[in-house]
């Protein structure tokens, strides 16, 4: 998979790549290089859960095999990803409870970017999203995590809480959403086990960091 970076002012990055899975995996370690060249370590885990999200879209509503592109770029305290292909079908977030995971995936977009949306273009579109690069990384999760847990119960209920009922339903929401996440590794071949360890890892590695 080709690079080509541009390298002024050095905020920059496109990452040419074909709709696979294969590519998709080397597109998630070549931003992951990107980033350390920029010294956005910081902002790995989610620019690497985004990416995959974008690129399987592509995989599977446009085709395998499509060409498309990735866009890595660093403007005004956030990191910005876009990912072009050559279809004009708009992506569409679906209801939660429907059962299928047709546009689920979407809804990690929501719960992990600060903004996205999706832009069409002469030959197709692009689909773009944006992760905040200032403050400590705890302090984005737990707005992340906030954002996630209100639009997952909403999804979910349709009804509002107040007072101490509003927080037993967001505790609620929080480990319905964590079982429907180990769904969702699970579905996709990975061990549901191994996610939880990666994820106690990274926040007991954020904490003594703090």
């Amino acid at each position: 998979m080709p690079c080509n970076e541009v390298t002024e002012p050095r905020i920059r990055c496109v990452l040419p790549f074909a709709a696979a899975a294969a590519e998709v995996r080397l597109l998630r370690r070549a931003t992951v290089r990107q980033l350390r060249c920029w010294d956005l370590l910081i902002a790995a885990d989610e620019a690497e859960l985004l990416v995959t999200e974008l690129a399987t879209n592509v995989v599977k509503h446009v085709g395998e095999g499509a060409p498309a592109a990735l866009i890595l770029e660093r403007r005004s305290g956030r990191l910005r990803l876009e990912v072009h292909d050559n279809s004009q079908a708009v992506p569409v977030v679906r209801d939660v409870g429907r059962g299928d995971e047709s546009g689920r995936g979407l809804h990690l977009l929501t719960a992990v970017s600060v903004d996205w949306g999706t832009v069409l273009t002469a030959v197709g579109k692009a689909v773009w999203c944006e992760i905040p690069l200032i403050g400590g990384a705890g302090c984005r999760r737990v707005e992340r995590a906030a954002q996630a847990l209100e639009t997952y119960e909403q999804a979910a209920c349709g009804t509002g809480h107040h007072g101490r009922g509003r927080e037993v339903a967001l505790i609620e929401s929080a480990v319905e959403l964590i079982a429907d996440l180990l769904h969702w590794t699970t579905a996709r071949g990975h061990d549901p086990d191994d996610i939880l360890d990666r994820a106690q890892m990274h926040y007991e590695l954020e904490v003594d960091a703090a």
